[in-house]
């Protein structure tokens, strides 16, 4: 192998290096946060069973999607899959609220 072969190979293994390292901050930084949006989550499901709201709010759910729509389009992010993962959110956080119900 060259001294530019090796050089080279050096090189992109210390850009990969780089590059997992923000990606590992990165999904630390989103657990925490969906964490944190747990946490809020939770308190809006105790909150809408002492009320006797509805676990779902179809509206809320529909304009919190195209929101996040616009958001990803604008994070240069697949809306399709933006769209996805809130879809998920979204049901977690539903069942979570149903949980509080009984």
């Amino acid at each position: 192998m060259t001294d530019t072969t090796t050089d080279t190979a050096a090189r992109a293994a210390e850009l990969l290096k780089e590059h997992r390292a923000s990606i590992d901050r990165l999904d630390a930084i989103l657990v925490y946060t969906l964490g944190e949006r747990f946490k809020h989550t939770q308190a809006v499901g105790k909150l809408k069973a002492t009320h006797d709201l509805p676990p779902s709010d179809p509206a809320r759910e529909a304009a919190q999607i195209e929101r996040l729509e616009d958001l990803a389009e604008a994070a240069d992010l697949d809306p399709a899959f933006a769209k996805k993962f809130l879809n998920f959110i979204i049901a977690e956080v539903i069942q979570h609220h149903k949980s509080h119900q009984t």
